[in-house]
């Protein structure tokens, strides 16, 4: 597919950290360049501190970069001059925590954003809210509060409030590593359903299952820079990846 069907594209990106502890200087993405074309899933594998969720926090401006471009449907959102809370509307995250208002129900908790950024009248949003948590199975729970709800039910709702504001890509930061291994599945199901139906996704996470089946390309990282990208069966199938480094983190985890 050619530049034009790119819905993000990220070029020679740079970022580094000063540790807390030490104050020594931390590469957290060493010149990093990749796309992602419109309706595709992209899975980011990679060791703790490889610069996968820095990577990611680039693609909506939560990180900063200190050298190179991210551009999100042709806006360069680290340009800035751009408005970073229009982008945002557009690029829908959730988090390893779900962030929810504990103050406020599970339709509310969809309803705000569409209130206040995108502007909809409250029949409108209220109708949106309730559509989504019946996709995620939760039509029950409306008038609960988060919680009272299990961390599986919590970010089902994170997953619909961001579906709510109907964002033309999905960052997923590690949404199923802190819940109990018998609720990741159902949040699973719910990304899986968002890629058939062709949202466009970039998912970090460790679910290697999730991977194999949801992803047209994956990308494993190391050290702030891309060691490896090519399509699930690249990285479980046949000879598998070609770098050592991928081979030794995949023989650790699967």
């Amino acid at each position: 597919m050619g530049a034009q069907n790119q819905i993000i594209t990220v070029t020679d990106v740079c970022k580094k950290f000063a540790a807390a502890s030490t104050g020594n200087t931390i590469t957290a993405l060493d010149r990093v360049s990749t796309h992602v074309d419109r309706g595709e899933v992209v899975v980011i594998i990679g060791p703790s501190g490889s610069g996968k969720s820095t990577l990611l926090r680039t693609l909506n401006g939560l990180e900063t970069v200190d050298s190179g471009t991210v551009e999100i449907d042709g806006t360069a959102i680290t340009d800035p001059r751009t408005d970073l809370n229009t982008v945002r509307t557009e690029v829908g995250m959730v988090f390893q925590h779900f962030n929810l208002f504990g103050h406020k129900t599970a339709l509310q908790n969809l309803m705000l954003a569409q209130l206040v950024v995108r502007k909809r009248g409250r029949e409108e949003a209220e109708k949106t809210a309730r559509e989504l948590l019946a996709t995620v199975g939760l039509s029950d729970k409306e008038d609960v509060y988060p919680s009272q709800l299990s961390g599986g039910q919590q970010q089902r709702v994170a997953i619909a409030r961001a579906l709510a504001m109907n964002p033309k890509v999905m960052l997923f930061d590690e949404a199923t590593s802190a819940l109990d291994p018998e609720t990741v599945g159902g949040v699973l199901e719910q990304m899986r359903r968002l890629a058939r139906e062709g949202m466009t996704m970039v998912v970090v996470t460790h679910e290697m299952g999730f991977a194999q089946e949801a992803a047209d390309r994956m990308i494993f990282m190391d050290h702030g820079a891309i060691v490896e990208e090519g399509d699930p069966a690249h990285f479980f199938t046949g000879s598998g990846p070609e770098s050592e480094r991928t081979k030794s983190f995949l023989d650790q985890i699967l």
